[in-house]
């Protein structure tokens, strides 16, 4: 008997899970649900600013990944669940299925006052390419970066880009001959952003922006953005471009569903990537509220982990054995500053950070190639 198994994404989760499943699993029935068969390398978008890569190089067409492994494609997006979650509703149609595997990713809450004056870098390659071209037409002023959580999600939140923009955008401006003329800051409402790396690399962050000579507004409430200006409940201060990454809540689709929710409004799933009280119907990646640290990060890394536990755990199901894969919660990452790189790896035990190095830059660039080179 084929098994039907529906997917809803096509970013790191969604593809690690059907690859997964296709290695356990030759006849099963699988099919992909998202808007277009494309991935975007999201981790690369720090590059666009200084020209290092260019959008083409980012976007990936997923035809051949999907006919090399037998993968349907319903190009459309999922507006809600019905019959326990075996059938998926869509923009396309409603879709049956035997399990199910949520990974369409997370909703940046734009909940702040102004936030239209902000550029949101990680909501893709456009709002990043007009980033290029502000600071391209910039000739003096300030450059503002930074980023909040989801007060009720504590891993609900993504730094790590930010941290990367800001350094490489200070990279590239001496590289011009600008930054003399052009301010940088950065701004966070915690005392200590950056802390979930471990506390060796929030040291190393901060001391790199000394280093750098980056303003630094920390500690305080967002308030707002204005038309030039970013306002806490500590004060104000001017911008003239402002770079801005909310915190994660769960899509507006979830809402159409009776699936479990956490207080931040992602999806409520045990250790083995089941949403809770389900049957077959299992969540990967950022739509995800999952249990551990609450350092646990929202990045692909983790999400390829818990899709690759999913997919294994939902075939198990399938089959009528009972799902016992576990994954393990890791941050791995390097900080990029355009020439040099910061080692960061932080699991239950332990946490390290290298200081910068140019091997690291290099390095990045090269898991870059290797990792898309399966979906080329």
């Amino acid at each position: 008997m084929k098994h039907r198994i529906s997917i809803i994404g096509a970013g790191f989760a969604a593809l690690s899970a059907a690859r997964r499943l296709r290695r356990l699993d030759a006849a099963a029935e699988i099919t992909l649900i998202a808007p277009r068969p494309e991935l975007i390398y999201l981790p690369s978008l720090i590059w666009l600013p200084s020209g290092k890569r260019k959008p083409t190089d980012l976007i990936v067409p997923l035809d051949k990944f999907l006919r090399k492994h037998g993968i349907h494609f319903l190009a459309g997006e999922a507006t809600g669940l019905e019959d326990g979650g075996r059938t998926v509703l869509t923009s396309a149609g409603p879709l049956k299925n035997d399990g199910l595997v949520i990974a369409c990713g997370g909703r940046f809450m734009k909940k702040l006052p102004g936030i239209e004056h902000a550029i949101l870098p990680c909501e893709g390659i456009a709002p990043v390419e007009r980033l290029r071209e502000r600071i391209a037409a910039l000739e003096s002023g300030t450059i503002a970066l930074g980023f909040a959580g989801n007060p009720n999600e504590p891993s609900a939140m993504r730094g790590g880009p930010i941290f990367e923009f800001l350094f490489g955008l200070d990279t590239q401006l001496r590289r011009e001959g600008r930054r003399e003329r052009i301010k940088l800051a950065f701004f966070n409402p915690m005392p200590n952003p950056g802390h979930r790396l471990g506390e060796q690399a929030l040291q190393r962050l901060m001391t790199e922006m000394k280093r750098r000579d980056i303003a630094t507004h920390l500690g305080h409430k967002l308030a707002g953005f204005e038309a030039g200006k970013v306002k806490t409940e500590g004060g104000e201060f001017a911008a003239d471009i402002i770079v801005f990454m909310p915190g994660l809540t769960g899509n507006a689709w979830f809402d159409n569903t009776d699936l479990p929710r956490s207080n931040g409004g992602l999806l409520k799933a045990d250790g083995l990537c089941r949403v809770e009280g389900r049957e077959r119907v299992y969540v990967a990646g950022d739509a995800g509220s999952f249990p551990g640290p609450d350092w646990m990060p929202k990045q692909a890394h983790m999400a390829d982990m818990q899709a690759e536990a999913a997919a294994e755990n939902l075939l198990a199901e399938l089959t009528g054995r009972a799902p016992d894969k576990t994954f393990k919660v890791e941050l791995m990452c390097i900080v990029d500053s355009l020439d040099a790189g910061m080692l960061v790896r932080r699991t239950e035990s332990n946490a390290m950070a290298l200081a910068p190095l140019r091997l690291m830059h290099g390095v990045k660039a090269a898991f870059e190639s290797w990792y898309l080179r399966r979906y080329r």
